[in-house]
């Protein structure tokens, strides 16, 4: 009786480490897929941010067209916004690789050439959409952080569904270790110990939790 227990129990023993271990591969080869579509999505957006950086060293030419330039950088500020969504939604799953935090680096690198873009586009156009820069804590952030960061950033999609297009809406990362990054928070003169910020048309910031009311009549 006591050999069969044993052949029972090593039985059990190798049927949960082969489960355990499928779950294991399972979960990888699902976070190489999801990474795998945000790569070729982050690839598509590539070349429209290239596609507007060629606009932008053409601007010096007298035939140069700003309402298209500005209708594409709004239509780009859109679909990096709702690639944000798409990300962040990747995110809230359990993650196996570095992968998903990899994309998030790549996608943060093309928030700021974007908001670079636009500031460039609002001042040779004369542009009136209204930059919204999001900032926010991405590598470890405390449970306090993560709450005031989930309302800040419901207030903003209730913000850009209101507006629209007045407004170019980038949420980026600031704490990825990302010059370009890094660069652009220094101009505008925000701080990683300052995150989760708001800026809004490069002035004015916020750090405090406000309404969708109050955010509006800020950027009229």
């Amino acid at each position: 009786m006591f050999g069969s227990q044993k052949h029972v129990f090593w039985q059990t023993l190798l049927v949960t480490i082969f489960i355990f271990a499928m779950g294991i591969i399972a979960g990888v080869v699902f976070e190489n897929w999801r990474a795998s579509k945000i790569d070729y999505l982050y690839r598509q957006s590539e070349v429209v941010l290239l596609d507007l950086q060629a606009q932008g060293q053409l601007s010096s030419l007298p035939l140069f067209d700003c309402n298209t330039s500005i209708q594409e950088t709004l239509s780009f500020a859109n679909r990096i916004f709702e690639e944000a969504e798409t990300l962040s939604r990747y995110e809230g799953a359990e993650t196996f690789t570095e992968e998903i935090k990899l994309e998030h680096k790549k996608y943060d690198i093309l928030r700021a050439l974007l908001w670079a873009n636009s500031v460039q586009i609002k001042k040779k156009c004369k542009a009136d959409f209204h930059t919204v820069v999001y900032i926010y804590e991405y590598t470890k952030p405390s449970i306090d952080t993560k709450t005031k960061q989930g309302v800040f950033s419901r207030i903003l999609s209730e913000l850009k569904e209101e507006k629209g297009d007045e407004i170019v809406l980038i949420p980026m990362a600031g704490d990825n270790n990302l010059s370009s990054v890094i660069l652009m928070m220094g101009i505008y003169n925000v701080s990683e110990s300052e995150l989760p910020v708001i800026l809004i048309d490069e002035k004015t910031k916020i750090t405090e939790l406000k309404t969708v009311e109050e955010i509006v009549k800020l950027i009229k």
